[in-house]
């Protein structure tokens, strides 16, 4: 199973029965390291509405004919307007996939669609979980997600608008992931931050393996 960086918040996970894209800000985001036509997808998971992720969802949707996967709110306004096929749950629920299934975790953060509410998602792929944490703050609920015993997770550190690397050591702290992976930071100048920080604090600690990648770049798990 392959996690592939595509800058900001965006990530593909590929194994070869499918391909499952998260938060596609790829159009308009100064890293993004390929266009949204260069990238295909089976399944595309949208944390919530605000355009730095929902980005290409539609576009890229359409020309493959891929699944959106998104909260009931969030697919019924930005989604199935637009004639592409969705699975549209809500938090606590798990979506049965092709190549497994995406469970709705809560995330806070607003959402981008009135009465709408932002979600992470626990990806079971290739053998592997993978927690996307989309944007949030700190909360105390997360630590219910060392019981999902997550192989990695993907997490923000950008801080303004969601934690920073402080409290993503945190929440490290309270999920004991087996690895990794910061997100959403240094897209723009207000959420610039020095990864390497990251990495130190929760070596520093014993947590996990910390893995840093820039856009474009992927990881063999």
């Amino acid at each position: 199973m392959r996690i592939e960086f595509l800058g900001h918040a965006c990530f593909l996970l590929e194994e070869p029965q499918a391909k499952v894209l998260i938060d596609p800000f790829l159009t308009g985001n100064p890293l993004a390291p390929k266009q949204a036509e260069e990238v295909d997808a089976d399944y595309i998971l949208v944390t919530h509405g605000h355009h730095d992720h929902v980005g290409d969802a539609v576009s890229i949707a359409k020309r493959t004919g891929a699944v959106i996967v998104s909260t009931v709110e969030v697919a019924g306004e930005l989604f199935k307007p637009e004639g592409v096929e969705v699975l549209a749950g809500n938090i606590g629920g798990r979506v049965r996939t092709s190549f497994g299934s995406v469970k709705l975790v809560p995330a806070q953060h607003g959402s981008g669609v009135a009465g709408g509410l932002a979600c992470g998602f626990v990806v079971e792929i290739g053998g592997k979980k993978i927690y996307h944490a989309g944007d949030t703050g700190l909360f105390a609920d997360l630590q219910l997600l060392r019981e999902e015993e997550v192989d990695v997770a993907l997490l923000p550190i950008g801080d303004f608008y969601t934690m920073g690397p402080a409290d993503a050591v945190r929440a490290v702290e309270m999920i004991r992931p087996k690895a990794v992976v910061p997100m959403h930071y240094n897209t723009f100048p207000a959420i610039k931050q020095d990864p390497y920080q990251f990495k130190k604090a929760v070596e520093a600690q014993d947590l996990c393996r910390v893995m840093l990648l820039e856009p474009g770049q992927s990881w063999e798990l």
